[in-house]
């Protein structure tokens, strides 16, 4: 069956077509989540964007290999007239992979509006090197 006007003319660039299967409508691609987590050899990192957040009102809670970092930008000024206010919430949970030390506390810094949560790998979990030698 032909079509009387083109599937074409309905999709409009920011949106993914209506008729096509292999499109997920639901998806979102280049959503920034704000959150990042990495590793080294040695430690475990988990990042999150909390601009403007003092870092007295982030709190961190770590329960069975789940990080949850949650907070409220504040911005209290008197004597101002807003007509707008910048305030929000957020709240970052994230599984942390990998085998993390038990008798090593988590450190959290915040800077330039990043906080870092590192994690101490356990030593059974770092890559050992071996010494190779010459069979004689």
């Amino acid at each position: 069956m032909t079509d009387l006007i083109p599937r074409s003319y309905f999709r409009l660039p920011s949106l993914p077509a209506l008729w096509e299967d292999d499109e997920d409508w639901g998806a979102v691609t280049n959503w920034p989540s704000g959150l990042s987590l990495s590793e080294d050899e040695k430690s475990i990192y988990v990042q999150a964007a909390v601009p403007g957040v003092d870092p007295q009102d982030i709190e961190v809670t770590v329960d069975h290999g789940v990080v949850w970092i949650k907070g409220e930008s504040k911005t209290e000024e008197k004597n101002k007239k807003f007509y707008r206010k910048a305030a929000g919430s957020f709240s970052y949970r994230v599984a942390v992979p990998g085998d993390i030390d038990p008798n090593q506390e988590p450190a959290a810094t915040v800077k330039n509006g990043v906080m870092t949560v590192t994690f101490t790998k356990s030593p059974k979990a770092q890559p050992k090197k071996i010494s190779v030698r010459e069979e004689k």
